[in-house]
């Protein structure tokens, strides 16, 4: 669930291929045990929850630049804080209040974005004030881990070794316990006070919009409207994605039909993972490609040739996006991603907090029980061997706080579902679970956007949707 205001995935361009997705998702080797430990030594005494440093933002007019202090330990029981970068438009007396924009991952910093998304959102930002920041574990002060860093990238379908998971565990330490998204809302409610404000407006994109739903959950009173793009249902995400699997063919057959294609790629998709066995590759390479192409045309071309029995353009393109997926610590932090999964997710074990012993007979027997009806095109070894899942297969027992009811329905303020027919990130399936547990859901489907609408659509029907339901138009 790598994921952004762009992006589930990012990455440089890899073979004139993939680029790094505009706008939203954590660990350190060796010396980081406790990278957070340490900068939250380091993070001048004074009261939790406050700005202080507060100055320009270096070459972004209209912004002030600050640090919110957070604690490492919400509850109190280990000391320490944290230093969490702020930037804040100028514009105190909007007159609709603070707009908080939420990135993804997790693991994808805020305030490096703030001028594109400002740009985005300009129509709105008169009678708004856009705040952005660097949840914990992101951008500067992001969780370090470097071999788990080299081998997934920016993804987080692609398969790590154990080996990379458990060195990263090991590095950040004990303190990995306080990167779950319970945390970050305990964070984003700190901010609110700092600012000095009763209620905030929420517009969160993929992994954002979780953290958006949380926080409203949290604190219904304090927020005003919510903008869900790119969804992530409050239920959480599933480490065997069987959503995005299903909805493959459906998003193949319309990125075909759109663009007058001769083939049949659903068919030719199941025939490729039967015949190769190579269904993680291939839904991590799509789900890559929707941010080079959301019409699919090259991986359509490629899984015909390969279902004709030519595997070469297909593997080429597989490893062409792997070499393009590259991504540091600092753009998206797969040390975070991991923590953060790990201790919101709920897997065929448990959670983390499960021994680790008897986790992977756990995963054996939920893949047995697998049937087509759930990973349609697919096969179960797809389902059960997607990097996320295997991160926190290998992720060592830890403490893990509770989680809220999933399927209490969110607060009735008004709220804008987004999301466009092409995305196999956050599939528009999604979105319909999300829209069942939301009282007062305004829906918009923009055809042939994948994910990120507001930042990356080609169509501009998205973004008109957001800027007239900010304005309450």
């Amino acid at each position: 669930m790598t994921l952004g205001p762009g992006a589930r995935r990012r990455g440089r361009a890899g073979r004139g291929a993939v680029a790094l997705a505009a706008a939203g998702v954590l660990m350190l080797s060796g010396t980081c045990t406790s990278v957070a430990q340490d900068r939250a030594a380091a993070t001048p005494a004074g009261k939790s929850g406050g700005l202080s440093g507060a100055a320009a933002c270096p070459g972004l007019n209209g912004f002030t630049c600050a640090t919110l202090t957070v604690p490492l330990d919400h509850r109190g029981a280990v000391p320490g804080r944290l230093g969490l970068n702020v930037a804040m438009a100028d514009n105190t007396r909007a007159p609709k209040g603070v707009l908080l924009f939420l990135t993804g991952g997790p693991g994808q910093p805020g305030v490096p974005f703030v001028e594109r998304i400002s740009q985005r959102l300009a129509p709105v930002l008169q009678d708004y004030r856009l705040v952005m920041i660097d949840q914990r574990g992101t951008g500067a002060n992001a969780l370090q881990c470097p071999q788990l860093q080299r081998e997934m990238g920016s993804s987080d379908l692609t398969p790590p070794t154990a080996r990379a998971v458990t060195d990263c565990a090991a590095a950040v330490g004990a303190g990995r316990r306080f990167h779950s998204t319970a945390d970050t809302v305990a964070d984003l409610e700190l901010l609110r006070r700092a600012l000095g404000v009763r209620r905030m407006t929420l517009d969160g994109v993929s992994y954002g919009t979780y953290t958006a739903e949380r926080y409203a959950l949290a604190h219904p009173r304090h927020v005003a409207r919510l903008v869900l793009d790119s969804v992530v249902p409050q239920t959480g995400y599933d480490p065997m994605d069987r959503a995005a699997l299903r909805a493959a063919p459906r998003v193949l057959t319309a990125a075909c039909r759109a663009t007058g294609c001769a083939t049949d790629p659903a068919a030719d998709l199941a025939a490729v993972v039967d015949r190769y066995g190579n269904g993680v590759d291939v839904i991590d390479a799509l789900t890559t490609w929707e941010f080079v192409d959301p019409d699919y045309t090259a991986m359509i071309d490629a899984l015909h040739r390969a279902a004709d029995g030519d595997p070469g353009p297909l593997k080429g393109l597989i490893a062409g996006v792997r070499e393009g997926s590259a991504a540091s610590a600092e753009e998206l932090s797969q040390g975070l991603h991991a923590a953060t999964l790990c201790a919101d997710g709920r897997y065929p074990w448990g959670r983390a907090d499960a021994p680790a012993a008897g986790r992977e007979e756990a995963l054996r027997r939920a893949g047995d029980r697998l049937t087509p009806a759930d990973y349609g095109p697919f096969d179960a070894a797809t389902a059960t061997g997607l990097g996320s899942m295997l991160s926190c297969l290998h992720w060592p027992r830890t403490p893990v706080g509770p989680l809220p009811p999933a399927h209490r329905r969110l607060p009735g303020v008004p709220v804008l579902l987004l999301g466009g027919d092409r995305d196999l990130s956050t599939p528009l399936e999604w979105l319909y679970d999300q829209r069942r547990l939301t009282p007062r859901a305004r829906v918009v489907v923009v055809p042939g956007a994948a994910h990120s609408v507001q930042s990356r659509a080609a169509d501009d029907k998205g973004r008109r949707a957001v800027f007239d339901f900010l304005l309450g138009r």
